[in-house]
């Protein structure tokens, strides 16, 4: 009999849910009627049907009118996962800028299925609670924040931001950080202060299209890295490669890499960190899908484990708490100096009111309330998206299994150019990210990547139900 009080339709759920992945409970099976499992597990006939129903949008089970509810689904069905990336011989400039134009840009309004945006939407987001804390911030900023804020940041949401590191096993200052105009100012931020034009910088592969954007603008060289799909980025070739190739940074997603999912072992955070300090170069690493974890903790960080300030780590709220707000920040390490003297030439300052809000929205304790359930919400959405590709794609589809963030990277046979199938899925209003623009060489062309941001409805089933459709045309 389970005795805490505490969320205990969600314990009688996750007990539910291990013995359906381990077959204890096979698909197909009839589960315990509500009042059976009320007094199976002494509770409440309420809590018996928030079990059930917690269960249901995740698709793992469903209800049969004048029936009672039936196991559905299971890991066991989920499809194979993507193939590992190979090397690549040598560095590249970005060639992609025109397809992703064309992706995020031309293709915008009312009635399209948008699957190429990496974050959830407006309306799972607190757009309410935002707006009193910008009323606070108003009130309580000297002169209603239209003056400058301080080079290094709004000192309230630096000391939140510090306090935010202890959920991650380090514990900064807020002397530690630097405010930016979001994660990608952040980026640019330490890319600048890391490297100078011609350098050569490391990055995954898959990567974030972003990131081969801003190396493109900073007249910076790539070179990508051979990545597992499970435990990211092969750090044998990467400690290799370091010498050969000059490299002066690394620019990598450790936590929920986008687009492939992957989060990276502990064990393996610390011997990036230790590789880094062996060739003394950056390793720059974007955390913005940190806090979006769908397990009972929150993964470290590199930054945990560095010492002697190599690692400069990058996020921002754009993808869980208010993307149009623009509050991203840095802890730069023994870049902090050269960092705050780019930020001064480029900026001067970030936002008074957004600044003071987003501290204000942290400072009582807020944020962590809305992730426990925004998590919940993208960890449900994940596994009903991967039901749906497994039901509608092909059977030979792979698709990655994210333990966090938002987006899911699909594999397609060969021979599949999805560009095409993007032109093509246009004429039926939906969009997503074809995978050639997750790389520099003429590779992921059989891939793509589809957000889960978007709560699952008919909509979205029909969606995924066309693309299937369009894909077997294709074959």
């Amino acid at each position: 009999m389970i005795k805490t009080a505490d969320h205990l339709y969600l314990q009688v759920a996750d007990n539910i849910e291990q013995l359906i992945e381990k077959e204890v409970m096979k698909i197909g099976e009839k589960l315990p009627s509500v009042r059976m499992l009320s007094k199976q597990q002494g509770i409440s006939l309420s809590t018996a049907f928030q079990a059930y129903y917690h269960l249901e949008a995740k698709g793992l089970i469903e209800s049969r009118p004048k029936s009672g509810y039936y196991i559905k689904f299971n890991s066991r069905r989920m499809p194979a996962m993507p193939s590992a990336s190979a090397p690549v011989r040598k560095s590249c400039e970005v060639t992609v800028s025109e397809m992703v134009l064309q992706v995020f840009h031309q293709y915008r309004g009312t009635g399209i299925m948008d699957f190429s945006i990496a974050m959830p939407p407006a309306t799972v987001l607190p757009a309410a609670k935002m707006a009193k804390a910008v009323t606070h911030a108003l009130r309580t900023l000297p002169d209603y924040g239209v003056g400058y804020e301080p080079l290094q940041g709004n000192a309230t949401l630096r000391q939140q931001i510090a306090r935010l590191s202890l959920s991650w096993g380090a514990a900064f200052t807020g002397d530690d950080i630097i405010t930016t105009n979001g994660c990608m100012d952040a980026l640019t931020l330490s890319l600048s202060a890391s490297t100078k034009p011609g350098d050569t910088i490391a990055i995954e592969s898959p990567a974030y299209h972003g990131s081969m954007q801003l190396a493109e603008s900073l007249g910076l060289k790539v070179l990508e890295l051979p990545m597992h799909p499970v435990h990211g980025v092969d750090l044998a070739y990467l400690d290799k490669a370091i010498p050969k190739h000059k490299i002066k940074a690394c620019l990598f997603v450790t936590n929920f890499n986008n687009p492939l999912g992957t989060c990276m072992a502990e064990k393996d955070k610390k011997k990036l960190v230790d590789i880094i300090v062996k060739h003394d170069i950056a390793l720059i690493e974007d955390d913005i899908y940190g806090d979006l974890y769908f397990g009972k903790q929150r993964p470290v960080n590199c930054k945990t484990f560095d010492k002697l300030g190599h690692v400069i780590l990058c996020s921002s709220i754009s993808k869980s708490l208010a993307p149009g707000y623009r509050v991203g920040w840095a802890i730069p390490g023994r870049y902090k100096d050269k960092m705050l003297r780019i930020k001064h030439n480029h900026s001067l300052a970030t936002a008074s009111i957004t600044q003071a809000a987003v501290g204000h929205f942290l400072e009582i304790g807020r944020y962590e309330f809305h992730l426990r359930n925004l998590r919940k919400i993208l960890h449900t959405q994940c596994l009903r998206y991967t039901q749906a590709i497994n039901e509608y794609f092909p059977e030979s589809t792979k698709v990655s299994r994210p333990l966090g963030g938002c987006v899911l990277w699909v594999e397609l046979e060969d021979h599949i150019n999805t560009f095409e199938l993007f032109q093509q899925a246009l004429k039926h209003q939906i969009t997503f990210c074809p995978g050639r623009i997750f790389s520099l060489q003429n590779k992921y062309n059989n891939c793509l990547r589809i957000s889960f941001g978007t709560p699952f409805s008919k909509q979205v089933e029909d969606s995924l139900k066309t693309l299937g459709k369009l894909i077997r045309k294709m074959s």
